[in-house]
């Protein structure tokens, strides 16, 4: 398979007249690229694994070059097979490969063992404690990278809180005689103790206390102990090293001398960024890859002879985009490091003036969204001359701090698998992977989209490569396809209507919509206009979707480069060499206070130390071989205001990028902030977090592409037939080979190049540049305006189909999905940018729930109750009705379907020519609405207003304009009645509020978009078809289950208290309608944990679509089958003064228990989300912490995680430290805690604080007394304790539901609940 071609725009070859060789190494396949002496291109695609011909493809791929190419007979060289290859003719090695990301994902790097600091063993285990999936019971998680782990006795702390405590620093309590402080002393656990030690200035210019250094002794006998049990690499990690690196140095430099360890790897020297868990992910991940690359690398090496380390320039290609040196490339800089060439690939020829498409007048190019199909999933990302890089991602369930492409995943490919089930259609995330493969792979494999694109002739045997079958010499199986559709079609309900074209076809649009998705998410999410982008796509099943992708996205250009089969390995071509470095900082960039705004407070130290990482640098690229001349420096910062999380990296602006040259990054960043969250922070310090260096060597850049005269229409090679959208068309088959610049051509049509085929749609040409590229043109974007008319005028002839529920399904979820995000980026407070605290949803215009975005469980079916109560509301008589401009809010539990105080919802009515068509809903946890303490979740609370401020019904806009003055008085309200407190945080209220009626706004925006699209009846139809899909699927759980197990099942538990939670739910076999019975239940409490029925109604949606077991649409069709009682005024359903705070965040689960038991499904999970607060009168902080969860049938119950009712993140140990008075003693898995049985109960966690100044801290929990229950003879899990250690040695057993004052250096340990174990335990040993 080669191509060969010379470069027309000279290609300024500077190897030296030598080759320059490019290289992708994929999981399947090898793309090479090469430069030829004489400027010539040449390309290759090998299988990157061949045994029985070669050891290594990308060597043999140069073997072959080389073989075929270097003619030179005077220099007598050759270049025999299984022979070292001879290097005097090579200039360059540039190598992109996925040998780090396959060992990630297979879990195959080296064993290693991590060293952390004690109290934090299960840390990186523990992680931020959400889940991903939070429908699956199994709260499966990947593998951990470490096999080991040894807790070091080593602490630091910061000392801002500690010393302006006692004095130090001018606040506080006076003490005169501070020098006894740095001294080091044991506290009465036998642990340092906090605040004795000596101050040290870090990094970041923070002061440190270094309350204990490692015992080296210990430490190199822990060190020898993993290498005796053949542990060859280690990963440090050590709270606070970002800042303070000596006691990581201490253990590492000891690690090297022993010599035991191929890799050892420091959090502090890998990336030194504040966050333990990220940072730590990050480190594993440099131990447990960096080895393999080193191993693939010695392989690699010896391929050639002694040459290719002294005069053959050998990079690698970081995720970031940049090449880097071969002794400098770590695991964690590898992960993208193949699809990064594929972004510089496209950034360096979409992006750029194409004559046929752009006038000379146009300012600059058209942005770019890059769009590559591969076997198993789809990449997409964006590039408007700049980079988007970002610093924390989730790679196979490990987070990576590291500067990284922002690119997007989804689960669609060429392989992805087909499925007909519950009337849709799914596509993915399974795939069928290379081996079996799809269907017409000829090794009984499974319905995939290539065989769609195969049974529809969008792809051609005959212009396929022949290596399929027992002997690798036949082309793809199209009768096999064809008895595989007719297989699907015969044996589903919903195939038996339709043809197996329709039916292959349908799986395209599908799987087309669930691409689109991740495009718009990357675009409008960021504020950025989709339709005003070009589409550039590659991969080797790219070009077969991108003009039906771009037409559904409003796009109207799409660029296809004669190598986009290859694009990653010609992207490496001309990737820039980069060498970076940063430093972590709390320096304050610019004061808020307006009298100090014009100071520079950063000014020396920022100059400084830019300057020592830019000679740093520069001198790490000019040891490479670079000219010091040739090589640019960027300069950024990281920024971030006061009192958040979200840095925002800034690039040094040049002059012309604002006003403001005093302090020149301020305009910037907040420029940058308005963008992408929608709102400056006023009154707020900029803070600096990180500054950062990138020296750069330019690669090579492509001139504009020069205007092409028409020649008319290439000669076909064949015609054939094929389906489209109006059905079979008799279509051109163009060779990519055979068509030369200036050629035309229209669609629909097929262009087959040797690897890759493209499909020209119908409304599509394109032209043929100057390059060889294809620059396509979509001529008519869509006629879904006119049958949008067309259906407004028929609305009963909308007839249900099984592909457009489907389609309709991703588009309404990806709505409430938007309005999420832009939820969390124009929210500013900690629970909801930080936390997610929050859910978004789309309703009926009558309430009824059409999606809601999987965030927190616990909001699911609440927010309906909540909508149709505002339109009973506003629409009875005596009430002024809504109109537009009206947005409205609410969060009364007990009259308006709220779950508690905390959790307001803000409602906006979506209008369509005078009339409400949809409702949009966003419900969000404030941290502080008033009441008798301080975030509003008071552990004794008694009656409602003791909780904060109560909302029936406001118009919080009106008329389009924010009632500021009004929604004030209702958050002050609860000042006026004695005892109580007006809301403490008042601008966060109003801020977040705002928030929510953007996500709002964002939403009703896509829903008239969609209307447009498609019609208004038909969207409301689908509205309804998508509700009743649920509905069927659940009734056909019930009527399944009823069957196995009988018509009726009871289950009962136990509130600490010993308040009953009672359930019997009756089942009709026939209908799978079900009645859920909770007569039985007692009376309400007076306390807080009452529940109203939205917190039930929600516990049962989540539970019912957790046992469905597959992934169907969450809406109000999920409780269709269910019929409720809830006798009043029991423990469910409390009177209206009733407190219910406790009932959202401890009831709720007891509910889900209850339900799940009752289906035997799994065994009890913790019950519980135990609920943390602490501050004083300067701040507040709320925090729930994770449990173990319940085993089930199959399944091992998980430790340390959040379940059933809740998915918020909790806050990093660092950052937790940074921002508040507290020392996080211990963060770890509570051993033991979960209930034994033949599947284990997971266990709990361990959370314990350290007060550093006197704070109230209050816990609200469950589960204290009586423990989760196991199931089928499993055991139960231990109950939880929350303990008091006081100064005087004394522990203290607080209860669940406490509020009390600790003084400083007392501690709160909080020993959560773990998880039923299921079935019993075998005597067997």
């Amino acid at each position: 398979m080669a191509m060969a071609n010379r470069i027309d725009n000279n290609s300024n070859n500077d190897g030296n007249n030598k080759f320059q060789f490019s290289i992708d190494r994929g999981g399947t396949f090898t793309d090479i690229h090469a430069i030829l002496p004489d400027g010539t291109e040449v390309v290759r695609k090998l299988l990157s694994e061949d045994p029985d011909n070669y050891t290594d493809a990308p060597t043999e791929g140069i073997r072959r070059i080389l073989e075929e190419f270097d003619t030179n007979e005077a220099e007598g060289r050759s270049y025999p097979r299984h022979s070292k290859v001879c290097t005097d003719s090579i200039a360059s090695i540039r190598m992109g490969t996925t040998v780090a990301t396959n060992a990630l994902l297979e879990r195959k790097g080296e064993r290693m063992g991590l060293f952390i600091t004690r109290g934090f063993r299960d840390l990186l285990k523990i992680g931020d404690q959400s889940r991903q999936d939070i429908f699956d019971l199994t709260c499966r998680s990947p593998g951990l990278l470490y096999e080991e782990v040894v807790e070091v006795d080593e602490r630091v702390m910061l000392a801002e809180f500690f010393d302006e405590a006692v004095g130090n620093s001018g606040t506080g309590h006076s003490d005169s005689d501070a020098s006894k402080y740095l001294e080091r002393k044991q506290d009465h656990l036998g642990g340092p103790k906090a605040g004795y030690g000596p101050r040290l200035k870090g990094i970041t210019g923070e002061t440190i206390i270094d309350l204990q250094p490692p015992d080296l002794s210990i430490i190199k006998c822990q060190l020898q102990d993993l290498a005796d049990r053949g542990i060859q690499s280690i990963a440090i990690v050590l709270a606070h090293s970002y800042t303070y690196n000596t006691h990581e140095e201490l253990i590492g430099t000891l690690a090297k001398e022993m010599g035991c360890f191929t890799e050892v790897s420091m959090s502090s020297a890998v990336m030194p960024m504040v966050r333990l868990v990220n940072r730590g992910h990050t480190a594993c991940a440099a131990a447990y890859l960096t080895p393999k690359i080193t191993t693939y690398l010695e392989s690699f090496r010896s391929g050639f002879d002694e040459g290719l380390d002294e005069h053959v320039m050998l990079t690698f290609m970081k995720s970031d985009g940049g090449l880097t040196p071969v002794n400098d490339f770590g695991g964690h800089q590898a992960i993208l490091s193949g699809p990064a060439g594929g972004v510089i690939g496209y950034a360096k020829t979409a992006y750029r003036k194409i004559s046929s498409s752009e006038s000379e007048s146009d300012t600059s190019p058209m942005p770019v969204i890059g769009f590559d199909m591969g076997g198993t999933s789809t990449d997409v990302s964006r590039y408007d001359g700049n980079l988007e890089l970002v610093f924390e991602t989730k790679t196979a369930g490990v987070s990576i701090q590291a500067p990284q492409l922002d690119i997007n995943t989804v689960a669609a490919g060429g392989g992805s698998r087909l499925f007909l089930r519950s009337g849709m259609f799914y596509v993915g995330p399974e795939s069928a992977g290379a081996h079996p493969g799809p269907v017409c792979y000829r090794k009984n494999g499974h319905l995939a989209v290539t065989d769609a694109n195969l049974l529809l002739g969008r792809v051609l045997p005959k212009h396929f490569p022949s290596i399929f079958g027992p002997k690798e010499d036949e082309t793809l199986d199209l009768q096999g396809t064809m008895d595989a559709f007719a297989a699907l079609r015969e044996t589903t309900e919903e195939g038996k209507s339709y043809s197996m074209e329709e039916i292959a076809y349908g799986f395209l649009k599908v799987a087309n919509e669930a691409m689109c998705r991740p495009i718009r998410n990357l675009t409008q999410m960021k504020g950025y206009d989709i339709t005003t982008h070009r589409l550039a796509c590659f991969g080797g099943a790219g070009p077969q979707h991108a003009c039906a992708i771009a037409k559904a996205l409003g796009m109207s250009k799409v660029f296809v480069h004669r190598y986009g089969g290859i694009l990653s390995a010609y992207g490496l071509s001309m990737a820039d060499a980069v060498n970076e470095d940063q430093e972590p900082a709390a320096d304050t960039y610019q004061y808020s206070d307006p009298s100090r705004s014009k100071e520079d407070p950063s000014a020396t130290s920022r100059e400084m130390r830019l300057s020592y990482l830019s000679d740093k640098a520069v001198d790490g690229l000019v040891q490479q071989g670079y000219q010091k001349e040739e090589i640019i420096v960027e300069k950024y910062i990281n920024l971030r205001y006061q009192g958040t999380d979200t840095a925002v990296m800034i690039q040094e602006p040049t002059s012309s990028d604002g006003d403001d040259c005093h302090l020149p990054y301020a305009n910037s960043f907040r420029a940058h902030y308005r963008r992408e969250f929608g709102f400056e922070l006023e009154g707020r310090d900029i803070l600096i977090d990180d500054y950062r260096v990138r020296a750069i060597v330019p690669g090579k850049m492509l001139d504009q592409c020069k205007p092409v005269q028409s020649c008319g229409f290439p000669k076909p090679i064949d015609t054939t037939r094929a389906y489209f959208e109006n059905g079979w068309e008799d279509v051109n088959v163009y060779d990519i080979e055979m068509i030369e610049p200036g050629h035309e051509i229209a669609g629909p049509c097929i262009i087959v190049q040797s690897i890759s085929t493209i499909i020209l749609e119908i409304g599509c040409s394109a032209i043929v540049t100057s390059d060889g590229d294809l620059d396509i043109t979509i001529d008519s974007v869509s006629n879904a305006h006119d049958e949008a008319e067309s259906n407004e005028l028929e609305p009963n002839e909308v007839k249900e189909d099984p592909v457009q529920l489907s389609i309709f399904s991703h588009r309404f979820m990806g709505i409430a999905e938007q309005m999420g995000r832009t939820l969390q980026r124009t929210s500013i407070s900690v629970n909801m940018k930080e936390r997610l605290d929050f859910s978004c949803a789309l309703f009926t215009s009558d309430g009824g729930l059409v999606a809601n975005a999987p965030h927190i469980p616990v909001h699911l079916g609440a927010m309906q109750s909540a909508v149709t109560f505002q339109v009973e509301y506003w629409n009875s008589e005596g009430r002024e009705g809504l109109k537009e401009g009206d947005v409205l809010v609410s969060n009364h539990p007990q009259l308006a379907g709220g779950s508690h105080l905390p959790d307001i919802t803000v409602i906006t009515p979506v209008f369509h020519q005078g009339k409400i068509i949809f409702f949009l809903a966003s419900r969000g946890h404030h941290a502080d609405i008033g009441g008798i303490s301080p975030g509003s979740m008071p552990p004794h609370s008694k009656k409602l207003e003791d909780e904060g401020a109560m909302i029936v019904a406001f118009k919080l806009v009106r008329d389009g304009k924010f009632q500021e003055e009004g929604i004030t008085e209702i958050l002050q309200s609860p000042g006026k009645i004695p005892g109580n407190s007006g809301t403490r945080n008042l601008n966060d209220n109003l801020s977040d509020l705002r928030a929510q009626i953007a996500a709002n706004t964002s939403g009703t925006r896509l829903l008239h978009e969609l209307v447009e699209e498609y019609g208004l009846h038909t969207v409301e139809a689908y509205m309804h078809f998508i509700q009743h899909n649920a509905e069927v699927s659940v009734r056909g759980m019930l009527k399944d289950f009823a069957r196995r197990n009988g018509p009726r099942v009871h289950a009962i538990d136990h509130m600490d208290d010993g308040t009953p939670i009672q359930l019997q739910i009756d089942i009709d076999e026939n209908t799978g309608s079900a009645s859920f019975d909770f007569t039985g239940t007692g009376p309400q409490v007076l306390g807080n944990h009452n529940a109203p029925p939205a917190v039930t109604y929600s516990a049962v949606i989540y539970s019912l679509r957790s046992l469905v077991g597959q992934d169907i649409p969450l809406n109000q069709g999920c409780l269709a089958p269910i019929s409720f009682i809830i006798p009043k005024f029991c423990l469910l359903n409390p009177s209206d003064n009733a407190g219910v705070v406790g009932g959202n965040v401890l009831t709720s689960q007891r509910v889900v228990d209850v339900v799940l038991k009752a289906f035997k499904a799994c065994a009890a999970s913790q019950g519980c989300m135990n609920n943390l607060t602490f501050g004083d009168d300067k701040f507040g902080y709320y925090e729930t912490i994770a449990g173990g969860a319940g085993a089930g049938p199959t399944w091992e119950g998980r430790s340390g995680v959040h379940t059933h009712c809740t998915n918020t993140r909790i806050t990093d140990p660092e950052i937790l430290e940074k921002r508040y008075p507290v020392l996080l003693r211990e963060f770890s898995l509570r051993e033991g805690s979960g209930g034994k049985g033949k599947h284990k109960g997971g266990d709990g966690v361990i959370r314990e604080l350290e007060a550093l100044r006197p704070l109230v801290m209050s816990v609200l929990s469950e589960r204290r007394t009586l423990q989760p229950y196991g199931l089928e003879g499993g055991e139960p899990a231990q109950s939880g304790r929350n303990l008091l250690a006081r100064k005087d040695g004394v522990l203290v057993n607080a209860g669940a539901k406490f509020s009390t004052k600790i003084e400083s250096g007392e501690r709160l340990r909080i020993e959560s609940p773990g998880g039923g174990g299921y079935g019993k335990v075998s005597n067997s040993v």
